[in-house]
C-alpha cells in the first residue's frame, strides 16, 4: 500500500458512516467504508431511477453524510435527491481534494473523497436555503436573457449604421422611449424624418430638427427587415424578461409572509432615475418587509443589485463568522501566499462570480460620486493605482452589506470632506506616534501674520 495513504488511514475518523462520489456526466462512482459493505464501491448511471437507487443504497447502508466535487451542474440532481433522502451532503471545492494519490481513476477519486471527509478534512461549498435557491435561479435566468437582449440591440444598432441613420448620436439609449418609438415606425414603413422626428419623447435634449437629420438615410429594403428581425427578438427576450420578474416577485412575497412589518417608513431612494435592468415592480419595498432595513442606501447599491447580493448570499449571514471571512469568500481580500516568513504573493483569487464583477462596477461608480467611499477610491487610486482602488472600494462596500445584513446597520454617509477630515487626523496620529517613538515632539507650523 502506497505510504501517503497508510498515513492518511491513521488520522481520526470524524464522520465514519460517509460516502465519497465522484460526479460524471453519464454515471456517478460511490465510495463507501469497506467495512460497510462486501461491496464498498458502485456504479450508477445518471438517471433519475439510478440516482433514486444510490439514495436508497446509501441510507439501507447506515450513510449519514456524503461528500462531492462541484462538477459542472452535474451535481445539482445528486445534492437534491440525496438530501430529500435525509443524507446531509457536502459539496466540496475541487481545489481542496485534487491530490489524488497513486494513478487517477473514478474509483480512486471517490475513494479519495470518502476518505477525505471520514477524516473531517473538506470544508462544505455554501449553498443558500431552498427558497433564496430558487429566487437565484430566476435571476441568472433573467440575466442570461438580458444578455441575449442586448446582442440584439447591437444588431438594431448595426442595421440603423447600415441605412446611416445616426440615431445613437442624437438619444443617450436606443431602446429608450424615442428610440424606441422611431425603431417601430420604421419597421412599419415610415420613411419621412419630419414624421418620424414628431415621436421625440418631451425629455430628449436633442431638437426636433437634429433629429430630423440624424434620421435622413437611405431606408434599403433588406436593412429594414433586418431592423424588423431584431427588434422581434428583442421583444420576445423582453416578453420573457417580464415573466422572470413575476416569478421573483412571488418568490419575495413567500419570504415575506412571517416577516414583521418594518415600523419605520421606507425612506426615500437615493436614485430616482430608472436603472437599465430594473425589475418591472418595486423591488426596495419588497427587499425591506423581507430585511426590514433598507440596504439600498449604501453608495453604490441599486435595487437591482441588493437583489443579486441577497440572491447569493442569502437572509443569515451567520455563515460568515465575520466581515473578513465575507470578502474573502467574494475573493475580495488581499491573498496570504507565504513561505519562509516572506510575503510571495498578495493578490486576491481570480473568480468568474458575476456578484463581484457587479460590485467592482459599483465601486467603480461610486468612485465619481462625492460621498465617503468615492474619496477613499480617490485616494487610493492615486497611490496604488485604479485596479486596486477598485478591489478595496468594493470590499468596503460589500463589508457595509454585511454589517446591513447582520446587525441591522443603517448606513449614512459623512461625505467626502468629512473622510478627508478623518484620514488627516489618523495621518497625524500617526505622525505624533512615530516622532514620540524616536523622541521628538510634533509641532504645528504657526501660519505668519502678513
Amino acid at each position: 500500500m502506497n505510504k501517503k495513504i497508510k498515513q492518511i488511514q491513521s488520522l481520526p475518523v470524524l464522520n465514519a458512516s460517509s460516502a465519497g462520489i465522484d460526479i460524471g456526466a453519464s454515471f456517478h462512482v460511490v465510495a463507501i467504508p469497506p467495512d460497510m459493505s462486501d461491496e464498498p464501491v458502485r456504479t450508477f448511471e445518471a438517471f433519475t431511477t439510478d440516482l433514486s437507487d444510490m439514495a436508497n443504497w446509501l441510507v439501507k447502508k447506515g450513510i449519514t453524510t456524503a461528500a462531492m466535487e462541484s462538477t459542472g451542474v452535474y451535481w445539482v440532481p445528486v445534492y437534491e435527491i440525496l438530501q430529500d433522502h435525509g443524507i446531509k451532503v457536502i459539496l466540496c471545492n475541487a481545489r481542496e481534494s485534487r491530490s489524488v494519490p497513486g494513478r487517477k481513476t473514478d474509483v480512486n477519486d471517490a475513494q479519495w473523497l470518502q476518505r477525505l471527509h471520514a477524516c473531517g478534512l473538506l470544508k462544505a461549498s455554501f449553498r443558500p436555503e431552498e427558497k433564496i435557491v430558487e429566487l437565484r435561479s430566476y435571476l441568472r435566468v433573467r440575466e442570461r436573457l438580458s444578455d441575449y437582449a442586448a446582442a440584439h440591440i447591437q444588431h438594431m444598432q448595426k442595421a440603423l449604421t447600415f441605412m446611416n441613420i445616426q440615431l445613437n448620436l442624437v438619444v443617450s439609449d436606443i431602446t429608450g422611449v424615442t428610440g424606441m418609438n422611431i425603431i417601430r415606425s420604421i419597421v412599419k414603413g415610415v420613411k419621412s424624418p419630419e414624421e418620424l422626428a414628431e415621436y421625440r419623447d418631451p425629455r430628449c435634449k436633442a431638437s426636433k430638427e437634429k433629429i430630423r437629420k440624424a434620421l435622413t438615410g437611405n431606408y434599403q429594403v433588406e436593412h429594414v427587415f433586418a431592423l424588423k428581425q431584431a427588434l422581434a427578438m428583442y421583444d420576445a427576450y423582453q416578453i420573457s424578461i417580464h415573466e422572470c420578474d413575476g416569478e421573483v416577485e412571488k418568490v419575495l412575497a413567500e419570504l415575506a409572509i412571517n416577516k414583521e412589518v418594518p415600523e419605520e417608513p421606507l425612506p426615500k431612494p437615493k436614485h430616482k432615475t430608472r436603472q437599465p435592468n430594473q425589475l418591472n415592480f418595486d423591488v426596495r419595498k419588497a427587499i425591506y418587509q423581507i430585511v426590514g432595513n433598507d440596504i439600498t442606501q449604501i453608495h453604490g447599491f441599486g435595487p437591482y443589485l441588493a437583489l443579486r447580493m441577497m440572491s447569493e448570499c442569502g437572509l443569515d449571514m451567520s455563515k460568515w463568522p465575520s466581515a473578513n471571512h465575507f470578502t474573502s469568500w467574494l475573493t475580495l481580500c488581499p491573498g496570504s501566499k507565504i513561505s519562509g516568513g516572506k510575503i510571495l504573493s498578495a493578490r486576491s483569487r481570480k473568480s468568474n462570480n458575476r456578484l463581484v464583477a457587479q460590485l467592482r462596477l459599483a465601486a467603480t461608480t461610486v468612485g465619481r460620486s462625492d460621498t465617503a467611499l468615492g474619496a477613499f477610491y480617490r485616494r487610493l487610486s492615486a497611490r496604488i493605482g485604479k485596479s486596486k482602488a477598485v478591489t478595496a472600494t468594493a470590499r468596503k462596500i460589500a463589508i457595509l452589506y454585511y454589517n446591513a445584513m447582520r446587525y441591522g446597520m443603517k448606513y449614512k454617509d459623512p461625505g467626502a470632506e468629512q473622510y478627508e477630515r478623518n484620514y488627516k487626523d489618523r495621518v497625524i496620529k500617526n505622525l505624533k506616534q512615530r516622532a514620540a517613538k524616536f523622541g521628538f515632539e510634533l509641532q504645528p507650523v504657526e501660519e505668519s501674520v502678513s
